[in-house]
């Protein structure tokens, strides 16, 4: 069959496909044979820039002209690589092919060994697999993240004051505000997110085994360390390794995964989270005309974004944990099994993609059920037991904690009544006694950590 969103394989590709359109600049066999092309093409600039002899009186006007090469790659640029690629059986040599080509055709034969020169495949592909990255990440997966942070913040300052049930254990716990829970997130992404920024995008650069052989054995006068550092840092924007086998060490890369798992799995936290609100009907659902929740029960609406997401993130951490464990690891100078393994890695970011976008999507629809939320909080005054005891503890009053636990620990429902009643039991000052009557599970929600 041809082709297309129907047939895909895979749903990133079919159902998915425009939810995660945004990546094809990424992840795509056309991104990363462009990306390819980019890091050859720059890198043939940097060595005219030397200059290398050979390339000294090459005309710098046409560095625009070469560079547009990779800006203005096309469709028909990458199938032309695929044709090569048929006879040379190996991708990267069929870019360098490629870009000899186009040497052909702006009559700049004479410079065209120089091309690819003293280099191996993997000084271009952990160079440009990690220019992916970076860019997805500085174009689809921040932008997507900051509206989810920025929508949470705005809830945890609208639900700010809102009194709420805690459940520790799934029991009734010491009350707190929805808007402080919602934080709780923003929190704990934003410090992951902190650490994310701060992993190095590493790059390898420096030919076959690591060493320049090549480059040295024809240029031993050229310090090509002091070269290779300027090139990856400053031209391509990353951060060289700078003693490495043929391929890159992958670590920082490793660690890149671990950080996007660990935020993908507070996300499922999160999830998991408003999905049970939503079961104990704290949040409503945003009716949508002409959607349908359940294919036999016409009531139903169901929490279907956060599911989504759960499963989504679920599959993206599976990924992310398989690239972030086997990249690391090659055998001696190197074997073939990342080569593989790191065409996979837009999977794991679609997935996320796709998370983030539901998750978004799900919290557009909630809508807080204030009435649910006090009948709860009406129904547990035991909970203020916690604060009875420990004004009680402050006052020297003997077993406080053993007092309410009697009252409270019985599997019964206490009520403000009974609670009053028993303070009016203590012997305790009147003023005392008005300071406990005063607490509430509407007020007992402790301090401000916003």
């Amino acid at each position: 069959m041809e082709l297309n969103q129907l047939t895909a394989i895979s749903p990133i590709d079919g159902r998915y496909r425009g939810k995660v359109s945004s990546l094809d600049a990424f992840f795509s066999e056309h991104a990363l044979i462009r990306y390819r092309v980019m890091v050859e093409i720059e890198y043939f600039i940097a060595i005219c820039k030397i200059p290398l002899p050979q390339l000294a009186k090459f005309d710098t006007d046409l560095f625009e002209t070469l560079q547009d090469i990779y800006k203005s790659f096309t469709i028909n640029d990458a199938l032309r690589v695929k044709e090569i690629e048929k006879t040379t059986n190996h991708d990267v040599k069929a870019v360098e092919y490629f870009i000899k080509e186009k040497f052909r055709e702006l009559s700049l034969e004479k410079y065209i060994e120089f091309i690819h020169f003293g280099l191996t495949s993997q000084d271009i592909n952990n160079t440009a697999f990690p220019c992916m990255m970076r860019d997805a990440g500085h174009e689809a997966y921040y932008p997507l993240l900051n509206e989810l942070i920025e929508k949470l913040e705005q809830f945890a300052q609208v639900w700010a004051e809102v009194p709420m049930l805690a459940r520790t254990h799934g029991q009734p716990a010491s009350p707190t505000r929805l808007g402080k829970e919602i934080y709780v997130f923003v929190e704990r992404i934003n410090k992951q997110v902190n650490l994310l920024k701060k992993i190095p995008v590493s790059a390898k650069f420096g030919g076959a085994t690591g060493n320049f052989n090549a480059h040295h054995v024809a240029y031993p006068n050229i310090n090509w360390v002091e070269f290779a550092n300027s090139f990856v840092d400053k031209v391509l924007g990353l951060d060289r390794s700078q003693v490495t086998t043929q391929v890159e060490h992958y670590d920082n890369m490793a660690a890149t995964f671990d950080n996007l798992k660990r935020i993908n799995t507070i996300l499922i936290d999160l999830c998991r989270d408003i999905w049970t609100y939503v079961s104990m009907d704290y949040f409503k659902q945003k009716i949508k005309e002409g959607e349908v929740g359940s294919s036999a029960m016409p009531h139903k609406v169901n929490p279907i974004d956060f599911e989504n997401a759960e499963g989504n993130l679920g599959i993206a951490n599976a990924l992310f944990e398989h690239l972030s464990s086997k990249l690391p690891i090659s055998r001696l100078q190197r074997d073939l099994t990342d080569s593989t393994v790191m065409r996979n890695i837009g999977v794991p970011f679609a997935h996320t993609i796709i998370s983030l976008k539901s998750i978004i999507n799900g919290l557009e629809k909630l809508v807080i059920n204030p009435n649910v939320m006090h009948a709860d909080l009406e129904k547990n005054w035991m909970v203020v037991s916690e604060a009875i005891q420990t004004i009680l503890r402050r006052e020297g009053y003997p077993n406080p904690y053993e007092a309410l636990k009697d009252l409270t620990r019985t599997n019964k429902t206490i009520t403000k009544d009974q609670i009053h009643s028993f303070v009016d039991t203590l012997n305790i000052s009147d003023s005392v006694k008005q300071e406990l009557k005063a607490i509430s599970p509407f007020n007992y929600t402790g301090i401000d950590l916003e």
